[in-house]
């Protein structure tokens, strides 16, 4: 894995928010799934991690992400954390895939990846988190990747065209949403190494 990615591991993750702007929206929901790499250097999903976030203090949500999202805050069922125990278990779980895998750092794979990394970079801000796992600003993109290997940008789009089942009922759901843009990664990078894309080591 260190050798595939100059070090980095690969950390698929989406989250669900309750607007655009980092700084101000709340963080409702967030997902990982960490990779795993068989003896072919193939990728699978190894583990995904799945947390509903408390609104931060003050935070802004806006009624039309709720919509989007079909999030709903005062649901019974919804048994939030807080962000600092959300990122915190996904980063301890990222740092010990890092440490087995030989990796130095973490890289964020995301469908329009600079949405996600932001958020997750201002709630760990927010919760004065010091052992961030992820590069700070660089990240792999499955919309640009995507538009590359397939010529469709949008995940269900993208998903269909690499043969990857996507039922438009489960979107906008982290944990749904973060599985699939792990498996068209994977497809994208796998499918790209069978090509003779990339030499054995």
């Amino acid at each position: 894995m260190a050798q595939r990615f100059r070090g980095y591991l690969p950390v698929v993750v989406d989250v669900e928010t309750g607007g655009f702007n980092n700084a101000t929206d709340a963080l409702l929901e967030i997902a990982a799934v960490i990779p795993g790499m068989d003896d072919r250097g193939l990728l699978y999903a190894e583990h995904t991690l799945f947390f509903r976030v408390e609104p931060f203090e003050g935070a802004n949500i806006e009624p039309a992400a709720l919509e989007f999202t079909g999030i709903k805050l005062d649901h019974p069922l919804r048994m939030a954390v807080s962000e600092e125990h959300a990122l915190g278990e996904i980063f301890k779980s990222v740092r010990k895939s890092m440490k087995s895998a030989g990796c130095k750092r973490a890289i964020l794979v995301g469908h329009n990846s600079h949405f996600d990394l932001g958020f997750v970079q201002a709630a760990a801000e927010r919760c004065g988190i010091k052992r961030n796992p992820f590069h700070p600003f660089s990240s792999f993109d499955t919309a640009t990747l995507a538009g590359l290997a397939y010529g469709q940008t949008v995940l269900a789009k993208a998903c269909e065209a690499a043969g990857i089942e996507f039922d438009n009922r489960e979107a906008h759901n982290a944990r749904y949403d973060t599985e699939k843009t792990a498996e068209l990664f994977f497809d994208i990078v796998n499918r790209w190494k069978s090509m003779g894309g990339w030499n054995d080591f």
